[in-house]
């Protein structure tokens, strides 16, 4: 049967502009005739009434309770997205995995249109019953899909555009589908967008609710995106078989559910389990590289339940109804003395490495361990501000409960609120539903750590103090605020008293946070940076762990690490990985970016030492000493190098010694030595004048 063509292929993709990149138009249509060809072999014609008859109100309620799970954790994500489209004449449709709407909603007016045309619970909307729409063309591919306006196939619809997304469970069987249908003349481009991430969103709390006590790997190909919605997740067993994972997870693999499935963490990532928990023992923010057998490089993260720690020591292993995953893997595969480590070894004593200013914030941050005092970290990006709390929390006696990790400047405001609040209907005060509970609610007895706390937005800044003020989180559904009971974390880089001016946070949040301040300093103004990058070197490599080669060590020292820990962190990962093996770490194993940011901050150490130690060492001199050697450097030409006048500064100060060098280095605070070396480098080892 010969297919008549709604519109010529340059209408359709007229009629598609507002919605589709040029580069996709053409699989696009190509999509939509294929689907017109199946509706047309099924026998439906473009205008025929469609079957409108919903099922029995009975039926309904049996197909909602067989799908009850799905509806829970659809159904507040539903209302997160209605506040981004409200207005737009538009509504949001769930259906079960056979095309029946379970639930809708939308703005009122628009539902009475798309009432006419059954686009309401209880109707189906597969293909063979609706011909050509996004809900059943999504259900046939498996994959999101747009139709819009004069593409359906029936022309009762043709006043809609659809963006239908499929919602899978980790294992990749179809769940459903989330789709957002409006009026064809305000579709917006960004809306497929919303309905993929709000997907995302379920699948994520399908899979916290399948497998939320066993080893979770996040991982992205970018470190920022980890945490976020466009991370993947794939489940590990203990045996280090991968389980499952997200939609994100298969989209950055390029595989099927199946295929993930048929990996270990060995296989894929070439990794083991006993690796990931020698790796994560210590506190540290950096997460691990690892490579796929193509070559693709991606950072992992990985998240373990508190009792699942506790499972993997010898002296205490968790029942079969606790965790049942760590009582069938192989006791072989138990990683035992790492996480003895982890179970004993003092968190907050692991970041003392001998500075001072450390010293004393661990100190501080000690006595307020388990007293119920918020905290406040301050300091640069990098500085471990994470890699503090989580000591606190794993000293504390919270360590049994969750700790969790929240990136205030890593969301838009919509889908951060979701994140803090939660979107799970409650099924009671005590008990409901993690995997859709917010980040507040899921850490109500352990810590929550808000980092970029600066970045959170007024409106959710404002719910916050709420939730702090009564101690509590209302969650939909609930006849009662859930008791939140935990500790709250805050960093910021910003100065707060400053936004706090601006208008631009809180004055009652702010001093709900601050119950302590602690500022930790910037690794440039460290003194232990020799035992901080052993530190983490033995972290990285706990088995076999190389030294730093006395050479690299002194081009640490003056360098500014604008990147502070991290930055120190990434260094010595990259240079382990060229040293191979090799017991000791040098210079020729890093990258030649850094080694020169090195070499030139070793060059301008000297001449910043001779200037600040000469005008230190004599302020209020005469011009007759150290001041007169400095006064000559004031006339020179501004062509002049900080070499040459470094020199220039030299000489003059030694003339005006009377080329005695004891007593010009005196007068210039620095030591004979650097004076012989500094005349030596300039002259090609000429000697100074002789000494007087």
């Amino acid at each position: 049967m010969a297919i008549n063509r709604v519109t010529s292929e340059s209408n359709r993709a007229e009629a598609l502009a507002p919605a589709l990149p040029v580069q996709h138009r053409a699989a696009h249509l190509g999509a939509i005739e294929q689907s017109h060809q199946r509706c047309a072999a099924l026998g439906l014609t473009r205008i025929e009434r469609p079957d409108y008859v919903p099922l029995m109100r009975s039926d309904l309620a049996v197909a909602r309770e067989r799908n009850r799970r799905l509806y829970q954790h659809a159904a507040p994500v539903m209302e997160m997205l209605f506040e981004q489209i409200v207005d737009t004449q538009s509504m949001i449709v769930l259906t079960d995995a056979h095309g029946t709407i379970l639930h809708s909603i939308g703005d009122d007016d628009f539902l009475a249109r798309a009432s006419k045309v059954a686009l309401s619970p209880g109707v189906n909307w597969a293909e063979h019953s609706k011909g050509t729409n996004a809900i059943g063309t999504a259900l046939f591919e498996e994959r999101p899909t747009l139709v819009h306006a004069n593409e359906h196939f029936m022309q009762a619809n043709h006043f809609l555009t659809c963006s239908a997304v499929p919602i899978f469970d980790p294992r990749g069987s179809m769940l459903g589908v989330l789709d957002v249908s409006g009026d064809h003349r305000s579709y917006h481009q960004h809306t497929m967008g919303l309905v993929r991430m709000s997907a995302r969103m379920i699948e994520n709390q399908w899979l916290n609710d399948d497998c939320g006590k066993r080893l979770r790997l996040h991982f992205h190909s970018r470190a920022q995106f980890i945490g976020t919605l466009l991370e993947g997740i794939v489940i590990v067993a203990f045996d280090g078989k991968i389980l499952g994972g997200n939609r994100a997870a298969l989209d950055q693999l390029a595989m099927s559910g199946a295929t993930l499935r048929g990996h270990s963490v060995t296989t894929l990532f070439g990794i083991t389990v006993a690796m990931l928990f020698d790796y994560f023992r210590a506190p540290q923010q950096a997460p691990m590289r690892v490579s796929l057998p193509s070559g693709a490089q991606f950072h992992v993260n990985a998240r373990f339940e508190a009792d699942v720690r506790t499972s993997l020591h010898p002296s205490s292993r968790a029942t079969a109804t606790e965790a049942p995953a760590v009582a069938d893997a192989p006791r072989a595969a138990l990683p035992r003395p790492a996480q003895a480590v982890v179970l004993t070894e003092s968190k907050l004593d692991w970041l003392r490495t001998g500075d001072p200013r450390v010293e004393d914030v661990v100190r501080k941050a000690r006595r307020i361990l388990d007293r119920k005092i918020n905290l406040l970290i301050l300091g640069e990006t990098g500085t471990g501000k994470e890699v503090l709390a989580r000591a606190m929390h794993q000293d504390s006696n919270r360590a049994a409960q969750p700790f969790i990790a929240v990136n205030c400047a890593a969301l838009p405001q919509a889908p951060l609120e979701t994140e803090l609040f939660g979107t799970g209907a409650a099924t009671g005060v005590d008990r409901y539903d993690d995997g859709a509970a917010g980040c507040i609610a899921q850490a109500r007895c352990g810590t929550l750590f808000l980092d970029e706390v600066d970045a959170l937005p007024l409106p959710l800044q404002a719910r916050l103090v709420h939730a702090l003020q009564e101690r509590g989180v209302a969650l939909s559904g609930a006849d009662a605020a859930l008791p939140v009971d935990g500790t709250i974390i805050a960093a910021t880089r910003a100065n707060l008293r400053d936004l706090m001016q601006r208008q631009l946070f809180r004055e009652d949040l702010y001093y709900r946070l601050n119950g302590l301040v602690l500022l930790l300093p910037a690794l440039r103004e460290r003194s232990d940076i020799a035992a901080v990058a052993q530190r983490i070197l033995q972290a990285h490599c706990p088995h076999d762990t190389p030294e730093l080669c006395a050479q690299l060590l002194q081009r640490f020292r003056p360098y500014a690490w604008p990147g502070n820990l991290r930055q120190l962190a990434t260094v010595l990962r990259t240079a382990v990985a060229m040293a191979n093996g090799e017991p000791r770490i040098a210079e020729t194993h890093l990258s030649q970016d850094i080694l020169d940011e090195l070499r030139e901050s070793a060059r301008a150490a000297p001449r910043q030492e001779i200037t600040a130690n000469a005008m230190a060492a004599h302020p209020g001199a005469a011009p007759t000493d150290a001041t007169a050697a400095l006064a000559p450097l004031r006339a020179m030409p501004t062509s002049t190098t900080l070499d040459a006048a470094e020199i220039e500064l030299i000489r003059n100060a030694l003339a005006a010694a009377n080329g005695n060098i004891s007593l010009a280095s005196k007068r210039l605070g620095i030591s004979r030595n650097t004076i012989y070396r500094r005349l030596r480098w300039n002259a090609g080892n000429v000697e100074p004048p002789a000494q007087a």
